[in-house]
């Protein structure tokens, strides 16, 4: 692996930067120092409080996926089975949880309370999925909604399979600033990391392809302008809504790294639902489709709403 270190992180500890663009832990980081693995240019790195600076190319030869997290299963984190079968469950995420561990977040994740109830998806926890047993794909900590899980490695490859092929329904429902010049459109812009702050995303030349569909439900105008939007994903992208919606100058509500947090319209984590998933069963073929109500911290935010028009 090699990392380009940016100038937002210029005079950084390695060990932090390596954590931080890795997305591994300090202990990690910590161990590939000791054992040699991690270089800046051709020196190799002794110590993890090394200061590093910008345009630096950080080596690392060692695989920082491997797991230092036993995974176990957590009977107290809160989710919905919406359906399940042999092949694949479909959950209903609240907010503010994890789909799985990583930096910062080791227990009290989606996949430790999935553990708790399908002590089988355990034998999927291997390589690379060591600490995301199941996981075909995730939505953010914040972002309420459904989610879909499989239960054998088939199943993963099928469900991967119809990601990669953009094949899989999925629409969100958001409320963003402002007021919509269009009724419906299509956002066509790449994302990447930014250079400027690696735990960011944003739109970038340089970033990968992402397609963002939008179509506009409703509008507000007390106590401020705000729209409901519905979001399809063409693509999945880390933030992708989020990011999207702030490049065409109307954040999501109640987002702090995007803009969209206020004082005068409070809400505690985007306003972001992931309200209906939709896919082809990785066995018997059939068309699957579910939706999900909006949970009611959503609900009282539009509540406190005048509406200014119907779409």
């Amino acid at each position: 692996m090699m990392l380009l270190v940016p100038q937002a992180l210029d005079g950084e500890r390695i060990d932090k930067v390596i954590a931080t663009m890795a997305e591994a832990t300090r202990q990690q980081v910590a161990e590939a120092i000791d054992d040699g693995s991690v270089s800046v240019g051709d020196v190799v790195v002794s110590k993890p409080s090394r200061r590093v600076h910008g345009g630096d190319e950080i080596n690392i030869s060692a695989d920082l996926q491997t797991p230092l997290i036993e995974l176990t299963g957590d009977a107290s984190v809160p989710f919905s089975v919406v359906y399940q079968d042999a092949d694949v469950i479909v959950v209903d995420k609240p907010a503010y949880v994890v789909v799985h561990p990583g930096t910062g977040s080791h227990t009290g994740t989606l996949v430790q309370g999935l553990l708790a109830r399908f002590d089988d998806l355990a034998r999927l926890a291997t390589g690379d999925r060591a600490l995301r047993p199941g996981i075909v794909h995730r939505i953010d900590k914040g972002t309420s909604g459904l989610l879909m899980v499989a239960r054998s490695a088939a199943a993963t490859d099928a469900l991967q399979a119809q990601l990669a092929a953009h094949s899989v329904e999925r629409r969100y429902v958001a409320l963003a600033w402002g007021s919509f010049e269009s009724s419906a459109g299509m956002i066509d812009a790449a994302i990447g990391r930014s250079t400027a702050d690696p735990t960011k995303m944003t739109v970038s030349a340089a970033g990968r392809p992402s397609i963002t569909h939008y179509t506009v439900e409703h509008g507000f105008s007390e106590p401020e302008i705000v729209t409901l939007v519905r979001c399809e994903l063409e693509t999945g992208r880390t933030h992708q809504i989020r990011v999207h919606l702030a490049a065409i100058g109307h954040p999501v509500v109640g987002d702090p790294i995007y803009g969209g947090a206020k004082r005068s319209l409070r809400l505690g984590r985007p306003f972001l639902h992931a309200q209906t998933l939709g896919f082809v069963h990785p066995t018997t073929g059939e068309n699957l489709r579910f939706n999900s109500a909006l949970p009611a911290d959503l609900v009282a935010v539009l509540e406190g709403l005048t509406p200014r028009w119907e779409g």
